[in-house]
């Protein structure tokens, strides 16, 4: 199993939302390597939901249901997408501010590129960031 973290502008596309939903297809991605990264994705993955912008928290845990394919949306190009669905929410959302702060998470990709809208996250991230989400 591989972990990732997918940001959300809440305005535009929340956690509320997809618990609403039930399940979505997350397309309109327009970045290589957010690109390449959905294209790796396995059905049952995890990831993370991070709201962006003005919140900058990982708020829930989702699941990958269905992998990549063709994004609809895209005009031209060679662009993908996938289906995730909600796992659960996290009992504390986990701040940008406090993963900059934790050294085990000093080299996450969120952290380093965090401009990054689809995003890996190694096993290690992953574990320290549910243990904070639970404390």
């Amino acid at each position: 199993m591989h972990y990732w973290l997918l940001k959300s502008e809440p305005g535009t596309y929340s956690w509320n939302d997809l618990v609403r939903d039930k399940k979505t297809s997350w397309d309109g991605v327009r970045n290589y390597q957010a690109r390449n990264n959905m294209r790796l994705m396995k059905k049952g993955d995890l990831g993370f939901f991070y709201h962006s912008v003005k919140e900058k928290k990982i708020i829930g845990i989702v699941k990958i249901i269905k992998e990549a394919y063709a994004d609809p949306t895209a005009k031209e190009g060679d662009w993908s997408m996938v289906d995730i669905a909600p796992v659960n929410s996290l009992k504390n959302p986990v701040s940008l501010e406090l993963i900059k702060q934790t050294a085990s998470l000093r080299e996450m990709v969120l952290v380093k590129n965090s401009r990054l809208s689809v995003q890996s996250v190694r096993n290690e991230e992953w574990e320290t960031c549910v243990t904070l989400a639970n404390s």
